[in-house]
């Protein structure tokens, strides 16, 4: 599951521009050709974080192929990077419309309802996609829903869900982290200090990790490795929330 991280504004335009369209009826072979290559160039402009030049190329692939479902789904994660949820939403809407199979863009419109905290749309929508046995990584799905019930509180089924996720890719940082946070909301602390160590083994500069690990340290009374953690998590935190939050944990050791 791709995050992006672009703040910006979509202008009526091209959301206008993306949502309209014609029926794709009687495409040449030669426009979907010419279709997939600015869809594929998108996507490249898409990994490099450069979303103005991919919602362009996107715009001449709808233009060559407006029932293509890839492209809906490519737009829907230009615009959860540009955070217009609402857009986002009706593009991969539009892509599992054009292809009800489509369990990469369920996943994402799931993904969607999360960053709203609409946890209840977002469960449904996860639910089917890890119900379909040939999506090919379905450790996603199962994290998101994991993470879905650990906001609803209901941390036995969040549990469950991420288990599976591990079971599928042991190593899934996001799953262990999640699992983690369950354990600590549970009171279990050595074992969710055990997954955010583990997670911290491989990415120490890890923002979140850092928090949580200071967290856990200073429940258990080790106030040194919380101090430690702690400072690192104001260090290395983007998000200037994550970092107030660290710092208020860090006041309490000092109360």
């Amino acid at each position: 599951m791709t995050q992006w991280r672009v703040k910006a504004t979509v202008s009526v335009f091209l959301a206008a521009a993306v949502l309209c369209g014609c029926a794709g009826m009687g495409v040449s072979p030669q426009d979907k050709k010419r279709a997939n290559a600015s869809r594929n160039l998108a996507e490249v402009y898409m990994s490099e974080g450069n979303t103005s030049l991919a919602v362009r190329e996107l715009m001449k692939a709808q233009k060559l192929n407006p029932d293509d479902p890839i492209i809906y789904n490519d737009f829907g994660l230009v615009y959860m990077e540009k955070e217009n949820y609402e857009l986002a939403i009706q593009n991969f809407e539009k892509a599992v419309a054009l292809k009800p199979d489509y369990a990469v863009a369920k996943n994402n419109l799931g993904s969607v309802y999360l960053k709203l905290g609409q946890w209840d749309k977002a469960i449904p929508i996860l639910e089917d996609v890890t119900d379909d046995i040939l999506y090919a990584t379905p450790h996603f799905p199962l994290a998101n829903l994991g993470w879905a019930y650990y906001n609803k509180g209901e941390y036995k089924t969040a549990e469950t869900y991420l288990k599976k996720a591990l079971d599928v890719k042991p190593d899934f940082s996001i799953a262990q982290i999640h699992l983690g946070r369950v354990y600590l909301a549970t009171g279990r602390l050595h074992q969710a200090l055990k997954m955010f160590e583990t997670v911290a083994e491989t990415n120490p500069t890890n923002a979140s990790v850092l928090y949580e690990m200071g967290k856990t340290y200073r429940l258990l009374g080790d106030y040194k490795s919380a101090v430690l953690a702690l400072k690192g998590s104001i260090e290395y935190a983007e998000d200037p929330e994550l970092a107030l939050k660290a710092a208020e944990e860090l006041k309490k050791i000092y109360r």
